[in-house]
């Protein structure tokens, strides 16, 4: 049996071809986010540091058991003529009773999510927008972002077309409710 090459239609569907093609260096990573690609290096510590303070409080806290994935990427919805969106979130968190996780493909849809977390890192702006905006059209409840620019912690929720109704940014220090299905408060002081 031969195989045929598939043929873009669109300039949408031929950049998501060169995108899925990518091969990017270890350690980097490779996202399409509102029709342009975005490459980034690997994390500092640092960053690292701060996922694993929320994973810890979010595994041991929450009311709900939740899973923790910091590599499967994210199909969301587009804006405009763009082709879907693949965000790799720096952690998702889902029940663990839907085992969203499971499965060989990198790339899922986004029902079932209860929270993504971003760390802003080399490319702050993306975090605080155009991923704000992926995650709200995705109908994602909640985006924690953690900006290390501004010292300052911010959650999302209400999504609402291309972004969030609601938001609450607090000084990092000071505690964070997340709401259902994790209902505790987020401790901050260890990210000073």
């Amino acid at each position: 049996m031969t195989a045929v090459a598939h043929e873009p239609t669109t300039p949408a569907e031929g950049l998501l071809d060169i995108f899925l093609s990518l091969d990017t260096p270890e350690g980097f990573r490779a996202e399409l986010i509102e029709g342009e690609i975005v490459v980034t290096p690997p994390p500092d510590g640092d960053h690292e540091d701060y996922i694993g303070l929320i994973v810890s409080q979010v595994i041991r806290r929450s009311r709900s058991d939740m899973q923790f994935s910091g590599n499967k990427g994210l199909k969301l919805k587009s804006g405009g003529s763009c082709p879907k969106d693949h965000v790799i979130p720096d952690g998702t968190f889902a029940p663990a009773a839907l085992r969203l996780y499971r499965g060989a493909d990198s790339w899922m849809p986004c029902d079932g999510v209860a929270m993504v977390l971003e760390v802003t890192s080399s490319k702050p702006r993306i975090d605080r927008e155009a991923k704000r905006r992926c995650y709200a059209r995705g109908g994602i409840p909640l985006y924690l972002l953690v900006d290390r620019e501004a010292s300052s912690v911010t959650l999302f929720g209400e999504p609402e077309k291309d972004d969030y109704r609601q938001h609450c940014t607090l000084p990092f220090g000071k505690s964070l409710t997340l709401p259902e299905p994790f209902a505790f408060d987020l401790e901050t002081s260890d990210f000073i």
